[in-house]
Parts: structure tokens; sequence; C-alpha cells
């Protein structure tokens, strides 16, 4: 029980070190080139890290369609990256990633997790990956980056679905403890 409870208490402490996410824009923006820093680049802003294992925790609640989600997540950052490196400027950039985070960890905190369509939850991610997409497709310079972006978070994707897996044979509230950092995560940001 102690082990679960420092478990618990590390997500949350986790999701309220939220000001170390500086995956962003910057002054080294749109500074990322080859396949090999655009791979390296969800890793190293622990708010994508932490919506990417979000959308895969969520997504093993499924029993069906476990890679809906991710996979419609992944089309929309891709397109998106691609239309802000086009040009296309996306308002809000920031709090709507902030706000994606704090949305993964309620479906995770809140919904029972079979109830929510696998098709809604894939909609609502996939339209909060536009945001991310934005922010990526800003620093990123190159189809290889773009490639290794989209494979590096579709392996968090499917990272989150094996800790989604794993979480729920330990027990039916580590899921919800890992949405509520998540969520907090999204709130410290907006804040």
């Amino acid at each position: 029980m102690m082990k679960r409870i420092s478990q618990v208490l590390t997500l949350l402490t986790l999701g309220c070190l939220s000001g170390l996410a500086f995956a962003h824009v910057g002054p080294d923006g749109a500074a990322h080139h080859g396949f090999t820093e655009g791979f390296s680049h969800p890793f190293t802003g622990l708010d994508h890290l932490a919506a990417m294992l979000a959308v895969g925790i969520w997504s093993a609640g499924s029993a069906r369609r476990q890679w809906l989600a991710p996979a419609v997540f992944v089309i929309m950052l891709l397109a998106a990256a691609l239309l802000a490196q086009g040009g296309l400027v996306f308002p809000a950039v920031e709090p709507m990633i902030a706000a994606s985070l704090v949305a993964a960890g309620l479906l995770l905190l809140l919904t029972p997790l079979q109830q929510l369509p696998p098709a809604v939850g894939a909609l609502l991610m996939g339209g909060f990956a536009l945001f991310h997409g934005a922010a990526h497709g800003q620093e990123l310079a190159g189809a290889g980056a773009l490639i290794g972006m989209g494979l590096a978070t579709a392996l968090l994707h499917g990272l989150g679905i094996a800790l989604g897996h794993a979480l729920r044979r330990w027990s039916i509230w580590l899921p919800r403890a890992a949405g509520a950092g998540v969520a907090l995560m999204g709130i410290g940001l907006l804040a």
C-alpha cells in the first residue's frame, strides 16, 4: 500500500513541476534539423511527454481500437506541423497545449474509461494535437525532423498503452492518479 501511495505522490509531484516544460518555441526556434533531432524532441519537454503518455494510457482502456486516438493524434500533429511550417499561425498555441494536458488528465481521472467512445476521444485528442503540431512545426525544420517527431510520438503512445495496461493490473486507481498528475501539470502551465 505504501508503494502505491509513493507512486501517486511521485506522479502528483511531477505534475507540479510544470515549469520544466520548455520544449516549445524560444530563442532556438526552428533550430532542430534532421531525423535524430526530430525524434529526440518529444522527449525533451515534460508537457509533450505527459500528453503522449496520457493519450496512450487512456487508449489502453479501450478493449477495441486502442490505436485509434494515437493514430489520429499523430496524423493531426504532422498535418499541423506542416501547416505551421507553411506559415499558418495557430492562435493560443501554448494555452491549448496546457488545456490538452488538463483534458487528457481529466479523461483519465474522471471518466470510466470504457464509457467514452474511442472515436470521440480520438477526435478530442486530434483537436489538441493540432496545437502540439503547430508548436513543433515552428521548431523543426525538414521532412526528416517531422518524420522523427511523428515516430517518437507514436512510440510514446505505445509506451503509454503498455503503461496503461500495467497500471490497471496494479490498481484501478493508478490510471486516475496519473490523470491527476497530468491535469495538475496542465493547470500549472495555465497559471
